[in-house]
């Protein structure tokens, strides 16, 4: 990984940024404009300035059906293109000052703990190895689902999601049909699994930050047994069909040789690497944590302190300790764990590499969309549960459901209730801020990129073999099979 980084390219591309560095403070002084963060661009973008992230979201969608070995050596410069076409005419219209500042804010305040959050799971899971007889049959597949869903509200749903796929490909590598596995995967244990507490999904720990009792997401378990359980049923009919084909064609659980397979008992090989796993936990609980003392925020004035940037975007101390703790976790458990772990999990870093340059030009190209929907949100006459439900997961499901479900929560504590949770953004009904918190975990299921791990997932189960469905062929799947789970739950919870 480290060696494709430093090719004469991307050292092409770093000096060119450095270079925009060096210019834009000087352009943006002499161009007159306010100063970089002043201005709240939301009340002054026009909606057509999100047609370079719908364009990033349709060439996701559309390109590598149609040109599919272009775009797998090109994804990279397709981000960079959807983000000068808006990063341009940005700088154009509000200066090159604040064109950078939103870069920069993005970059270093969002993309950059997101993906260190992402390579560290990616890294440690990738050195634990489940091994034994593991076939692919519909119980045993129900049982791995299940065990990654209970998993995923206390190591996170890219955690749990690292942890169970390769058992899952593995289990399933006999089987001619085996993608539907893969998408009830992430459904279950990359997203809903993740909605009991703050370290699940990282919009329940913006609440956690903003004084929302940590257990108190355990009034969604409900809500997630009952989906579940509609799942689980739908899983078992649709697995056991697929299973009687491929048994009907004649494929069998044996090995590639032809040869019936050895049973061999089950055990974890790596197992070191969960102590690794539980420093990453931690390192995102202690990030939220060490802001009440006054080394890593100012008690006064509430604002963060760390490294200076550019103007008062700070890089805080607290996602530096975690980054730190995060990449320490990572680089042990590449030192530690055997060869052999990371050859039987077939490890490589091609699935994050791509999720880091395609969610460069998602972060990058969502800029407005999240500023028109912060400056606009309150005017959207959102005041009913069902509404928050709705409104919350269908914006979850294309944007940063992190920033949704804030939006989304600060509109609810405007709205001026003497009853419920207590939060740092007023009083929120706790029905609402259910609605809330279960649109923004549970919707981000309705497409590849709602929510981080769908996309590694994907990218693991191509790199094995899987033939997933395209972009919008996923989308079917979420539509005919969860949208009629989250209605039953809108009319039994939230009407």
């Amino acid at each position: 990984m480290f060696k494709v980084m430093f090719q004469k390219k991307y050292i092409k591309m770093f000096l060119a940024v450095a270079l925009l560095v060096l210019c834009s403070g000087l352009l943006a002084q002499a161009a007159g404009h306010p100063e970089p963060g002043t201005v709240e661009i939301g009340k002054s973008l026009p909606i057509w300035s999100i047609i370079p992230f719908v364009g990033m979201l349709l060439s996701i969608a559309i390109i590598p059906l149609v040109k599919g070995e272009w775009w797998e050596k090109n994804e990279l410069w397709v981000a960079i293109f959807w983000s000068l076409t808006f990063l341009v005419p940005f700088a154009i219209a509000y200066g090159f000052g604040e064109m950078w500042y939103q870069t920069l804010e993005m970059l270093l305040l969002d993309y950059l703990p997101f993906l260190g959050l992402l390579f560290g799971l990616f890294v440690v899971a990738g050195g634990i190895v489940l091994k034994g007889t593991i076939v692919g049959t519909p119980k045993t597949n129900l049982i791995l689902l299940l065990i990654g869903t209970a998993l995923a509200s206390w190591v996170g749903t890219t955690g749990a999601a690292m942890l169970m796929i390769r058992p899952l490909i593995r289990a399933n590598a006999w089987r001619e049909k085996k993608a539907h596995v893969i998408v009830f995967c992430i459904f279950m244990v990359a997203n809903m699994g993740g909605c009991l507490t703050p370290v699940g999904d990282p919009p329940l720990f913006m609440g956690y930050l903003r004084n929302v009792p940590f257990f108190w997401t355990m009034k969604l378990l409900p809500i997630l047994l009952l989906n579940v359980v509609i799942l689980s049923v739908v899983f078992l009919i649709l697995d056991t069909r697929y299973y009687k084909k491929d048994l009907a064609a004649g494929k069998s659980p044996q090995d590639m040789s032809g040869n019936q397979m050895e049973k061999e008992p089950i055990r974890i090989e790596g197992a070191h690497n969960f102590i690794f796993l539980v420093m990453i936990v931690g390192a995102v609980l202690l990030q939220g944590l060490v802001t009440k003392l006054p080394a890593f925020m100012n008690q006064t004035t509430g604002v963060l302190t760390g490294i200076h940037i550019y103007h008062d975007i700070v890089f805080p101390w607290n996602d530096v300790l975690e980054l730190g703790i995060i990449l320490l976790a990572a680089f042990l458990s590449l030192k530690t764990t055997k060869p052999e772990c990371h050859e039987a999990n077939e490890f490589n870093y091609g699935a994050i590499a791509e999720v880091a340059k395609l969610f460069l030009g998602i972060f990058l190209t969502m800029i407005p969309a999240l500023a028109l929907l912060k400056s606009n949100g309150a005017a959207l006459g959102i005041t009913h549960p069902a509404q928050f439900f709705w409104a919350s997961g269908a914006l979850s499901s294309f944007l940063d459901n992190t920033p949704t479900y804030l939006v989304f929560l600060t509109t609810a504590g405007a709205v001026g209730f003497t009853q419920g949770v207590a939060t740092k953004v007023g009083i929120v009904q706790a029905i609402d801020l259910m609605a809330i918190s279960a649109g923004s975990v549970f919707m981000g299921a309705n497409t590849y990129i709602g929510n981080a791990p769908n996309f590694m997932v994907k990218s693991i189960a191509e790199e094995n073999g899987v033939k997933m469905p395209s972009f919008f062929g996923y989308m079917a799947w979420a539509l005919a099979i969860l949208e009629p789970v989250f209605i039953i739950d809108m009319f039994i919870w939230f009407w």
